[in-house]
């Protein structure tokens, strides 16, 4: 019986969580699991209010808590999950480049008065060349997990945060698609001058060429020029915004029809890029960005589910921006969100058996 079996003999999944344990307070170790989380503290960019970047510490902490049991999946807790100690070395270097950055938005904001050009010239440069090294430094991660047939997930941190791991897949899949849900689109070309901004993760994205279609679910605040980006994509961006889909429903539509227009538009491969503020904010008060509006907890976990169920197959997601906020109520969201994510991806890949 190797380490991993015995682990599974010896674990109670009906017991109180063990919070000395690993994420959702299971036994196994990386090497031990088949999905592995890379998380990245990181949120240099955020332009409303901070706070991201503690969030795969608050998804952790909050994580014990969940009961491991899955109704839909037989024995979901035996995949095997682990999550990367959280780096303090970019912790810290997000902290410091956020304090430079936010002074530097305040700038903006003001108008970007003459007294400080000389100080926020170079600034722009500076984040920029961060975040080219945070993207290689998370591509050659997921490339080392992927190569050992692991499935990989990123817990940002900001949105800008899983880019490396999109990079990584593109090096593994000739094509796939984007399964977007997110307040927010994301489509704007170096937002605020930072060309990995939180708000340009998408635009980032299709640039690589393997991802062929970019479907957007929840999107209820959009600027003109990324409204006009994806009316002009010849089909590459399909919005589903969140005010037509009520609107649907409200007049007759079932959430299942929705869902099936959504998914229709995907290939066969899809990256799920899951921004906790898609949600109703009730569910993610804390998030940077909170937006009236989105999709209730089972909504957002149907459409994944029946994503699954009509054939595709996940070959990666992010959960990115929650916040811990003033309660555990966003980390306990999360942790929830995330179980569900990192257990029908594996149902996609036929690691586990409905």
């Amino acid at each position: 019986m190797n380490s991993k079996e015995q682990k599974i003999a010896s674990f109670d999944p009906n017991g109180v969580g063990d919070i000395n344990g690993g994420l959702f307070g299971l036994p196994f170790n990386i090497e031990e699991s088949e999905v592995v989380l890379i998380p990245v503290p990181w949120e240099v960019t955020v332009s409303y209010s901070a706070g991201t970047a503690q969030g795969p510490q608050a998804v952790k902490e909050a994580s014990p808590q969940l009961d491991l049991f899955e109704p839909a999946i037989k024995d979901a807790w035996k995949l095997g999950i682990a999550m990367e100690e959280i780096s303090e070395e970019w912790a810290a270097t997000s902290d410091e480049l956020r304090q430079k950055a936010e002074a530097y938005i305040n700038w903006l904001e003001e108008g970007s008065p003459e007294a400080g050009h000389a100080e926020f010239a170079d600034l722009p440069t500076e984040v920029t060349a961060k975040g080219q090294e945070l993207l290689q430094w998370l591509k050659q991660k997921a490339l080392t997990y992927l190569d050992q047939g692991k499935m990989v997930g990123v817990l940002g941190g900001d949105h800008s945060t899983p880019l490396g791991l999109m990079h990584a897949l593109a090096e593994k899949h000739e094509e796939f698609g984007i399964l977007q849900v997110d307040a927010h689109a994301d489509l704007r070309d170096a937002y605020e001058g930072f060309e990995f901004s939180h708000a340009s993760i998408m635009f980032n994205a299709l640039k690589l060429p393997q991802v062929k279609k970019l479907v957007q679910v929840g999107i209820r605040d959009i600027c003109q020029a990324e409204a006009e980006l994806a009316d002009q994509s010849n089909g590459r961006i399909a919005i589903f915004y969140d005010a037509v889909l009520k609107e649907n429903m409200y007049e007759g539509d079932s959430w299942k029809k929705e869902c099936k227009k959504i998914i229709a538009q995907l290939p066969q491969k899809v990256y799920i890029s899951f921004d906790i503020d898609g949600l109703d904010p009730k569910l993610c008060p804390g998030t940077g960005t909170p937006v009236p509006g989105g999709l209730e907890f089972e909504q957002a976990v149907y459409l994944i589910k029946q994503l699954v169920k009509s054939g595709h197959e996940i070959i990666g997601f992010d959960l990115c921006e929650v916040a811990p906020g003033d309660t555990e109520w966003n980390g306990n969201v999360g942790a929830r969100l995330l179980y569900k994510l990192c257990n029908w991806m594996a149902v996609s890949q036929k690691k586990l058996e409905v």
